[in-house]
């Protein structure tokens, strides 16, 4: 029988002797092979060999700090790590050649250190995209080789699933993960206490733990960083959210094509099952408990929850009419929970730490912290782990350098296509679930677009428009028809061809699909054009009256979205490891 504390003997003498010799951490997560990281891992594998130095060279997933990718640490023993940013392959060698052989640590290459102090280089902690971080459900990332289960525990991995097996009974887990204010990541901010408590009453013996990373929202890559990263702390924190509500299995829904995600997904699964942390009995108790990876297809709408158990059940995603509501009637006809990634991420050490610690971050309704996409016009972007009442102003400003292109921000596009648009105006308020919905625009899954005053408001929102017109899924008419209409008056007024009545017939369209829609893909898709028109009327009424575009942004042709999924022809998935799955 498995038991904890001799999983984690062994991971602590792992983690030990991989600080015996020099280690070397490339980050190789999506930001970093597309900066040019695999390459930089190579030449530092090739460097190390060539010398003869017996050093450890690792891929990792992201720290974060996307901006500064590719991104490469070493550690010598007994000393801090020190990261160099944007690493090239000719660079690699040198630092091999400089520090690991002469031990000069090139403070004029570094962008900082962690865990101590090297002369010459300012400590990471310091620096302003990392000091305001309170690192919880991204804590291992960057840091542990994803999938790597010895990694993960010898960095207090499973200790939350070790505590709730053997001292707290279901009813006591949900009740701490309750008091931590705990609340879902994906959108909708619900408590995830309370959802957990409805799946937890609902009868039978077959019940589900759904994980959602479909994650298409432009803007948003923290759910599949986590996965291509540390998928070890999600899959923990859904072995848990199984074990309090009673729940049999659990199923990671991915987008299709993001293999990172994929992949370390389905090995650290692979892993869990070797060492008894899933299956039947884990670590030696009563409880029993089945994870697979399902794929979603190339479809914005399976992210909404009952699409998502349309897909997993193999039919087109598409949603249901509720009630009944998921954990009713969910995945199969079984009682469902649907849980964000980051929701579940965070469980872990609300178990292991308890609820009362995770409740002192944050504010009163928002507990915790916020995990921030910063992208668009911003000079470092990236994704920061910050507690919820900072100022937007704090994370635009500071984390992420302001716009970078010397002009003033003008808005902020966040939580998503259907999250909505801020003025610069607002940048002062606090990171907060409940304060962002009452200034117009929502917090969503974290995604924070930048625009500069380059930016027209009308282009921005056409595109916006533009995309949730071509992911609609049809089902509902007044969604389907409604978003080609208002695309239709956009292009009009970007053109400097609309007609006096176009913003109310926009109202009139958006309230039609507010009503007439299932979900929400439908019932928010006037959010961006209303938030815009309340931040940025001046815009509108320049292409309006003056037949012009105040910034010169709007091109008279609009380039629509299209499918990046390779065809599936001439035996695609016979050459494919979807075949095998």
């Amino acid at each position: 029988m498995t038991t904890y504390a001799t999983l984690a003997q062994e991971a602590r003498a792992h983690w030990a002797a991989l600080h015996e010799r020099p280690w070397i951490r490339v980050g190789t997560a999506i930001c970093g092979k597309a900066a040019g990281a695999q390459e930089v891992l190579h030449a530092l594998r090739r460097a190390v060999e060539r010398r003869g130095i017996p050093a450890t060279v690792t891929p990792v997933g992201c720290i974060g700090l996307c901006f500064a990718e590719p991104l490469v640490d070493i550690q010598k023993p007994g000393r801090p790590r020190i990261f160099y940013q944007k690493v090239t392959p000719h660079l690699a060698a040198t630092l091999v050649e400089d520090y690991l052989l002469q031990d000069n640590p090139r403070p004029d290459l570094a962008l900082g250190t962690l865990g101590g102090r090297v002369e010459g280089i300012a400590p990471l902690e310091e620096h302003p995209a990392w000091k305001p971080q309170v690192r919880i459900a991204t804590r291992n990332c960057g840091t542990v080789e994803p999938a790597n289960l010895a990694h993960y525990i010898a960095n207090g991995g499973y200790q939350g699933l070790a505590k709730a097996l053997t001292e707290m009974k279901p009813a006591q887990v949900i009740e701490e993960v309750t008091k931590s204010g705990l609340r879902g990541r994906g959108g909708a901010a619900f408590s995830t206490g309370a959802k957990w408590n409805f799946l937890a009453r609902a009868p039978g013996p077959v019940k589900y733990i759904l994980v959602n990373c479909e994650e298409g929202d432009p803007g948003a890559f923290n759910d599949k960083g986590i996965l291509e990263s540390d998928p070890f702390t999600l899959i923990e924190g859904c072995t848990i959210a199984g074990y309090a509500t009673g729940a049999t299995k659990g199923y990671v829904f991915i987008r299709h094509g993001h293999e990172g995600p994929i992949t370390f997904t389905r090995k650290a699964i692979q892993e869990a099952y070797k060492a008894g942390l899933l299956g039947k009995n884990i670590l030696g108790s009563a409880f029993s408990f089945d994870m697979e990876v399902a794929l979603t297809g190339e479809s914005y709408v399976s992210g909404e929850e009952t699409a998502l158990m349309e897909a997993i059940e193999g039919k087109r995603a598409m949603p249901r009419s509720r009630p009944p509501f998921p954990a009713q009637v969910g995945l199969w006809g079984k009682p469902s929970n649907i849980n964000n990634v980051k929701t579940l991420s965070y469980v872990p050490e609300v178990v292991a730490r308890g609820g009362a610690w995770f409740a002192s971050i944050g504010t009163e309704k928002s507990k915790g912290t916020a995990i921030v996409c910063l992208s668009g016009q911003v000079a470092r972007p990236g994704w920061y782990e910050v507690p919820f009442g900072l100022t937007l102003r704090r994370v635009v400003e500071d984390i992420g350098g302001g716009t970078g292109t010397g002009r003033p921000v003008k808005l902020l596009q966040t939580g998503g296509p259907l999250g909505g648009v801020l003025g610069a105006e607002r940048l002062d308020i606090a990171l907060d679930f409940d304060g962002m919905a009452q200034a117009g625009a929502i917090f969503g899954s974290g995604g924070i677009i930048v625009a500069d005053t380059a930016t027209c408001a009308v282009d921005l929102v056409r595109n916006l428009v533009a995309f949730c017109q071509f992911e609609s899924c049809g089902k509902c008419f007044p969604c389907r028809l409604g978003f080609t209409h208002m695309l239709e008056v956009l292009d009009r007024i970007a053109a400097g061809q609309g007609r006096p009545s176009d913003l109310e017939a926009m109202r009139t369209i958006g309230q039609a699909m507010s009503l007439g829609s299932l979900c929400g893909h439908g019932q928010l898709g006037f959010n961006p054009v209303h938030s815009a028109l309340r931040f940025c009327a001046e815009d509108f009424r320049i292409h309006l009256e003056e037949r012009r575009c105040p910034t010169g942004a709007c091109e008279p042709r609009l380039s629509l979205p299209k499918r990046t999924r390779p065809e599936p022809v001439g035996g695609w998935y016979a050459r494919h490891s979807y075949a095998h799955h």
